[in-house]
């Protein structure tokens, strides 16, 4: 009975053994950046506060419209083997592998493309598939999420900082901050009695608008215009009473992607039928990660807004 105890516990044994040099080669085979290479790296803080060893590089994952676009803007767009659902910008990263939409990620799909960094906007997830990622060896980098020319620059350091790019961010954050700076100069002299109050809409279904500290909020500011939402935070539903009582003369929304929405659909919406935009038909239509992603685009996206909402005073060239 001992021999056949002690042989049960060795089998035990080897099995969980067994499985952990599994467990370890799979881990080195998907990230080829850990081991010695990994601790010889060069390091960088994270949005969440961690010291990431980033390792080559040379196959990284994006998550997040703007993190993808400010990998392409440093030239190592060739070096993005994935993207998830909301970049769908420059075109040629765009084609590449899907890893769906950034809040909703499965790491099994992420570990399965081999990618030796990942660098994800900060409000990826869930929190239970981040955690997870975490504490696999690939190296992951959260990018933070701050609306303002400043979170671009802090963007921008940061993941030419985790490809060893440094010069080239220096660059790219010069010209991105001038544009910025310019397109918010279109509008700085419309007196306030004269801004537009602009309430952007996700989508028709349940009119949830954009509050303060929103992208959307931040771009409907820097345009020149005023978002009467901003008295809530975040994403709110908007009730018709409340849509009366703002008084909204712009509605703005992101690209269906299919042509629309349309002025009839929008203002079909008995919510925004009794609205001052409804009566004008003021209704502005952007791509969604050109309008509120806030990377090396939104300088061109403020413009377009700002001449959409104000052509008089923004001129076409």
């Amino acid at each position: 009975m001992v021999g056949s105890n002690s042989g049960r516990r060795q089998t035990r044994w080897f099995r969980s053994s067994s499985m952990a040099v599994v467990l370890l080669l799979a881990l080195s085979v998907l990230a080829p950046s850990c081991g010695f290479k990994a601790l010889a790296a060069e390091t960088v803080v994270d949005a969440s506060g961690r010291t990431v060893a980033t390792g080559p590089g040379t196959r990284i994952l994006t998550l997040g419209s703007d993190v993808t676009e400010i990998v392409d803007a440093l030239g190592a767009g060739e070096r993005i083997i994935a993207v998830d659902r909301g970049s769908k910008y420059p075109v040629a990263v765009a084609q590449k592998p899907n890893v769906g939409y950034r809040r909703q990620l499965s790491v099994e799909g992420l570990v399965a493309l081999r990618p030796d960094l990942i660098l994800a906007a900060q409000d990826s997830g869930p929190p239970e598939a981040i955690e997870v990622l975490k504490s696999l060896a690939i190296p992951v980098v959260f990018v933070p999420e701050d609306n303002s020319p400043q979170g671009i620059e802090r963007k921008i350091t940061l993941i030419a900082a985790a490809l060893r790019l440094e010069d080239k961010g220096r660059e790219v954050s010069r010209r991105v901050l001038d544009a910025f700076r310019a397109a918010a100069d279109l509008t700085a002299k419309i007196p306030a009695e004269r801004r537009k109050k602009v309430v952007f809409f996700h989508g028709l279904v349940r009119l949830s608008a954009a509050g303060a500290g929103t992208a959307a909020d931040a771009i409907i500011r820097y345009a020149g215009g005023i978002n009467p939402m901003a008295v809530v935070q975040g994403y709110k539903a908007a009730s018709e009473e409340k849509l009366i009582e703002m008084a909204p003369d712009v509605i703005l929304m992101m690209s269906d992607g299919k042509g629309g929405p349309t002025a009839e659909q929008v203002f079909g919406t008995r919510a925004l039928s009794a609205t001052p935009a409804a009566e004008k038909r003021a209704l502005i239509v952007l791509d969604g990660a050109y309008m509120i992603g806030f990377g090396p685009r939104t300088a061109d996206a403020i413009r377009d807004l700002a001449q959409a909402l104000y052509p008089e005073v923004v001129g076409a060239d």
